[in-house]
């Protein structure tokens, strides 16, 4: 029937209370025999069950044979210890004994213990924890864990930053698209920031392998990265580094806990953003409602505790400590900078030059000497590129027939900085200069406008050119400037958007100017007038009439 003898005694004892059923009906009802029934009723608490003593008479002139060997192994290396499968072939071939295998094992594991227990060779370790004391302010816990996140659509595997301090159990999370090194410590300086300061303790890691490059054999002493080894150097703390492997878990089980609560609790199902930053902004919003949950039996809220240790934190140092990678990689003739086997392209004035790149966790900045040129996303697998347009077009006023079938031109189409309205005025300058060539030249100018007016002014020029029937740059230029002043924005070029004009672009003149001119539609506006000005030539600046010409 499935039941335990407890609850098997108590429904006998019920039964025969509220039914006239005999020892034998009973019996017979629960499929046991009579004495079990008669058991049941004496006492509501089944006796202990007798275990066979077992004498093993095949062994038993051979016990003391076993028990030296015993105490001989624990003399012996480790590795080199008699088992009891080689004492079971040693009795049989030295002594003649027919003890079987298991009969031999199962002596040893008797044996084994009390002998240890003897001799006071050694004492057997127990299996477990002891909970450790945690000061306010001191220790913390990092790790990275797994997460699936519906990527845009796409189910992508990303990995989520903990960094969890011990005593309040205050947790700072943040999701990378791999476990890079600059990932690593963005996580740190953003964790950092998050807290208000450095832990003053040490921090716990696992061996990865963005902080240690070699363990020292049988020791806590570790080989670390260089990178690593100066930026806890300079934010003033101490990390500790657990043993490899399982064994080494439980020494930062606080973090390991907090991953899986947190990725249990907030991040399933697998959420749907359209990209990590969406992402790590609703993961601050997690952290809030963190800060107000009770761990385990705890008096107080993780919160209430943190605002214990935040005052004891160390603060950040002034300028913090650097999480970029410093590369210095040539231009090649595709106006391109290769970092990590991906691609990114630079202004193609810089092809053949070295330039300072700032590689972070998840972008890539571009520097030549202090001036930053150029700025990407961070390209993750192999052989990946992302290409601006803008850099590019010097290259096309020299070779406008490339503009179409560029890598560039799809990548700016995909991202919508390439719009509709800019493929309308390519179409429509096309058939008004009657060459595709021409045309695209045209384009290529417009495209340029973008480099001193707002994307959104430009839009507007092209669409108040296309509207008067005109596929003109000069028009173009004009009804942005005066959409930017008519929305309160300067149309001029500041100081840092000259720097960054091209320098081998001259303005068009002569015969191409003229064209395009005698294109535009008639102007019925009439002639400016300068009657109101003839009255200043007068007057002195002081006010006085000024006097006469000579004859």
């Amino acid at each position: 029937m499935g039941l335990s003898r407890e609850e098997l005694f108590a429904r006998i004892r019920i039964d025969s209370e509220r039914s006239e059923l005999s020892v034998r009906g009973l019996a017979r009802k629960y499929g046991v025999g009579r004495g079990t029934v008669r058991q049941a009723l004496r006492s509501p608490v089944p006796a202990p069950r007798k275990r066979p003593v077992r004498t093993a008479p095949s062994l038993g002139p051979f016990r003391e044979v076993v028990d030296g060997w015993l105490r001989e192994n624990l003399r012996l290396p480790v590795k080199q210890r008699q088992t009891a499968r080689r004492m079971t072939v040693r009795l049989t071939e030295e002594f003649g004994s027919t003890a079987s295998y298991s009969t031999v094992r199962d002596y040893v594991a008797f044996r084994r213990p009390q002998i240890e227990a003897e001799t006071g060779a050694s004492v057997r370790s127990a299996s477990g924890f002891l909970a450790r004391r945690n000061e306010p302010g001191q220790d913390a816990e990092v790790d990275f864990g797994e997460l699936w996140v519906r990527l845009d659509g796409v189910m992508t595997r990303c990995h989520l930053f903990v960094l969890r301090m011990a005593f309040s159990g205050m947790a700072v999370h943040r999701v990378y698209a791999t476990p890079t090194q600059e990932a690593f410590l963005d996580g740190h300086a953003h964790a950092f920031e998050v807290l208000g300061g450095v832990p003053t303790g040490v921090l716990r890691y696992d061996n990865l392998t963005a902080a240690v490059e070699k363990l020292i054999f049988r020791s806590r002493d570790r080989i670390e990265n260089p990178r690593w080894a100066a930026f806890h150097a300079a934010l003033g703390f101490t990390p500790w580094y657990c043993e490899p492997g399982i064994k080494g878990a439980h020494e930062k089980g606080g973090v390991e806990g907090q991953v899986g609560f947190f990725r249990r609790n907030y991040l399933s199902p697998p959420p749907q953003v359209t990209d990590l930053d969406e992402l790590n902004t609703l993961i601050e919003g997690f952290e809030k409602k963190e800060a107000d949950r009770r761990i385990g039996v705890r008096e107080h809220t993780i919160g209430q505790y943190f605002a214990v240790e935040a005052p004891l934190l160390t603060p950040l140092p002034e300028g913090g400590a650097g999480t970029r990678l410093l590369l210095t990689p040539a231009v090649d003739k595709f106006a391109t900078v290769t970092v990590r086997t991906n691609q990114y392209s630079v202004p193609a004035r810089f092809i053949g030059r070295k330039l300072r790149v700032m590689l972070g966790a998840t972008d890539l900045i571009v520097f030549d000497r202090r001036t930053e040129v150029a700025r990407h996303p961070r390209l993750f697998g192999r052989g990946v590129s992302h290409l601006v347009l803008d850099h590019y077009l010097e290259i096309l006023l020299r070779k406008p027939g490339a503009l179409a079938g560029s890598q560039a031109l799809d990548q700016a189409k995909a991202a919508g900085a390439f719009t509709a309205a800019h493929q309308r005025l390519w179409d429509a300058a096309i058939t008004a200069c009657g060459d595709r060539q021409a045309g695209t030249r045209v384009l290529i100018e417009v495209l340029l406008l973008h480099r001193h007016l707002g994307a959104d002014d430009v839009t507007a020029g092209i669409t108040a050119a296309l509207a008067l029937g005109v596929a003109s740059v000069e028009v173009v230029a004009l009804e942005a400037r005066k959409h930017a002043q008519g929305h309160g924005r300067s149309p001029t070029v500041t100081a840092a958007d000259a720097a960054r004009l091209p320098l081998d672009v001259t303005p068009a003149a002569g015969p191409a100017v003229a064209a395009r001119v005698a294109g535009l539609p008639a102007d019925r506006r009439p002639a400016p007038s300068l009657a109101a000005y003839d009255a200043l030539l007068t007057r002195t600046p002081g006010g006085m009439p000024c006097p006469a010409p000579a004859p």
